[in-house]
């Protein structure tokens, strides 16, 4: 291929964006696709009046590897991302001014087409055609790292990928959000319970950077989450806020000024693909994401940097 390749990666999550990220620096035209609204996937802040702001998703990174140890020390540098003061051997670390601070990061000088949701890719000559509502175009090679039940939508009709797929499963975590007003106390900055109901709540005020109103993310545990998995947003806090309110010695249907809640369909792997990618090297289409290795940003950046690295080596 002499000319410059044009590459598409569906989904600005860390995986995507750190494929993105890789391509790009080696000199790459690449186009990030994603439905959202903002990007990052999991790696989520969600903000409210009057002065609210919750990372709602993924709470914090540690690093395991010395790949992406590098990568927040340099992240660190830039302001992305700063430490959080918990517990364990190993720092950790939150984005900055939200968890969306990494993916900014990675993001950045990356053209980023949000609020565009790809319905399918289709075949055309030696490459792909992307297809959304209102428009479509062609790319020489296709990056999808959507959740793994939501790939074989968009693929060609029995395309091998379909069934490799149906051997991941995913796991939700149903998530509520509560703001109360600046210095109300709280019993603890955070609170890991994994075997209850609320398997996790944290006081984001605690974390670098945060504003200074109370802003409380508890999280269901894996059981309590798939028996609640179908209730509307304000059923699921309904159901969320006396359990929190117990963990807390606080009633905050009483107290709270906020109070919402989300659904994470699709949050953790339960049981990986076990490669750090899918590749179709004939056609150029490749999936990765953190379903192909485990449920931690850290796997999701590496099959992103895996997937680049097979890119590169088919051109």
């Amino acid at each position: 291929m002499t000319s410059v390749p044009r590459i598409a990666v569906i989904g600005a999550g860390m995986a995507g964006l750190s494929c993105a990220r890789s391509l790009a620096d080696r000199g790459l035209s690449v186009v990030v696709f994603d439905k959202g609204r903002g990007i990052g996937g999991r790696m989520a802040t969600r903000r409210a009046e009057p002065g609210f702001q919750f990372d709602h998703g993924a709470q914090y990174l540690r690093a395991r590897g010395e790949a992406f140890a590098t990568l927040l020390s340099e992240a660190e540098a830039a302001g992305a991302v700063a430490r959080w003061p918990l517990p364990g051997r190993d720092a950790a670390y939150v984005g900055l001014p939200g968890m969306t601070g990494l993916p900014k990061y990675l993001g950045r000088g990356i053209e980023i087409r949000q609020g565009v949701q790809v319905d399918r890719v289709v075949p055309v000559g030696d490459g792909w055609k992307l297809v959304w509502n209102g428009g479509d175009a062609p790319f020489d090679r296709v990056v999808i790292t959507a959740p793994a039940p939501q790939i074989a939508a968009l693929l060609p009709e029995g395309h091998a990928f379909a069934e490799v797929l149906t051997g991941v499963e995913m796991a939700p975590c149903l998530t509520l959000m509560a703001g109360l007003p600046q210095g109300a106390e709280m019993p603890f900055t955070h609170r890991r319970a994994p075997e209850e109901d609320i398997s996790w709540i944290a006081c984001d005020q605690t974390k670098p950077g945060r504003p200074g109103a109370v802003c409380l993310v508890a999280q269901a545990g894996l059981d309590w989450s798939l028996r609640h998995l179908e209730l509307d947003r304000d059923e699921i806090a309904a159901a969320m806020l006396p359990a929190v309110s117990a963990a807390l010695g606080r009633d905050l249907a009483r107290d709270a000024a906020y109070v919402s809640a989300h659904r994470w369909r699709y949050a953790f792997v339960a049981v990986p693909l076990g490669a750090p990618f899918l590749a179709d090297n004939a056609q150029g289409l490749f999936a990765g994401g953190d379903w192909c290795l485990g449920a931690k940003a850290e796997d999701a950046w590496t099959s992103g940097r895996a997937v680049a690295e097979a890119v590169l080596r088919g051109l």
